[in-house]
C-alpha cells in the first residue's frame, strides 16, 4: 500500500523539472549542431521541407518548426507518461524492495525514461553525434529525476507501523486490508478507516496510538486514523474467559 495521490503531486513537479530540462536540452542541441540538422532535414525530407517543397517551405521553417512545436510536445505528452508512473509508483512504493526512496525513485524512472524512448518521445536528433549526447543526458537526467521523485515523495508521506498485542487474537485491518505487523506509508494529513478483526473468544479492548497518528476514538473497533506524522498504531484485545 502507498499513496497514489502523493506519488502524482511528486510527478508532477519532478516531471515537469525532467520533461522541461530533456526539451531545452534537445533544443540547444539542435541549435548547437544546426547546419548538420538543416543539411539533414533538406536530404530527409526534400519534398515537404526545401527548394524542391511543394509547398514551399523553407529548410528553416521546418527548423523552427521542429524546435516551436514539435520539441514541446513531445515533453508535453512525455510529461503525462511521467505522471502515470509517478501514480504507479506511489500504490506501489512499499512493494518495492529497496529502503531507499532515492533508489525506488530511480528504478521507476528507468522505466520512464525506456517508455520515453519506446515511443520516440526522447528527443530529435537527426545524426550518430546528437543522438549519441542526447542518449547520455537522458540517462544522468533520468537518473536526478528518479531521485527527486523518490524524495518528493518520502516528503509527502508519512510511515505508519501497525501491531497487535497478540496477532492470534486481533488483527489490524486498514482501509479493509490485513496490516497487522506491516508498516505502511500514507499521504501526510490523509484519513483511513482502521478496524479491529477480533477473533470470537476475544474482544477488543483499545487503540494504542503514537508518533504522529491521531484516532477518532482509540475505544472503538472501527474508528478513523489521521496521519500527521511518522507513527504507530497498535491494537488491544484480550480473551473473553
Amino acid at each position: 500500500m502507498g499513496s497514489f495521490f502523493a506519488g502524482i503531486k511528486a510527478g508532477t513537479l519532478s516531471g515537469i523539472l525532467y520533461l522541461g530540462g530533456l526539451a531545452a536540452f534537445n533544443i540547444a542541441l539542435l541549435y548547437l549542431l544546426r547546419p548538420e540538422v538543416l543539411s539533414a532535414i533538406q536530404q530527409s525530407y526534400s519534398s515537404i521541407c526545401g527548394p524542391a517543397a511543394v509547398n514551399g517551405t523553407s529548410v528553416d521553417d521546418c527548423f523552427s518548426l521542429v524546435v516551436s512545436v514539435y520539441v514541446p510536445f513531445d515533453a508535453f505528452v512525455g510529461f503525462f507518461v511521467a505522471l502515470i508512473y509517478a501514480g504507479i509508483f506511489g500504490v506501489a512504493y512499499d512493494s518495492f524492495p529497496s529502503r531507499s526512496p532515492s533508489l525506488k525513485g530511480v528504478l521507476i524512472a528507468a522505466l520512464v525514461g525506456f517508455s520515453l524512448v519506446y515511443f520516440d518521445l526522447s528527443g530529435f536528433y537527426f545524426n550518430a553525434q546528437s543522438a549519441e549526447a542526447t542518449t547520455v543526458f537522458l540517462a544522468a537526467w533520468t537518473v536526478v529525476f528518479g531521485i527527486l521523485l523518490g524524495r518528493l515523495y518520502k516528503k509527502y508521506t508519512r510511515l505508519v507501523m501497525f501491531g497487535s498485542q497478540v496477532p492470534k487474537l486481533l488483527k489490524v485491518m486498514v482501509d479493509g486490508r490485513d496490516s497487522t505487523g506491516k508498516a505502511k506509508t500514507f499521504a501526510l494529513t490523509s484519513t483511513h478507516k482502521v478496524r479491529a478483526d477480533v477473533a470470537e473468544d476475544a474482544s477488543f479492548k483499545e487503540w494504542e496510538p503514537s508518533g504522529g497518528v491521531t484516532l477518532e476514538d482509540s475505544k472503538s473497533f472501527e474508528t478513523l486514523m489521521e496521519v500527521n506524522g511518522d507513527g504507530s498504531v497498535n491494537g488491544n484485545a484480550s480473551r473473553k474467559y
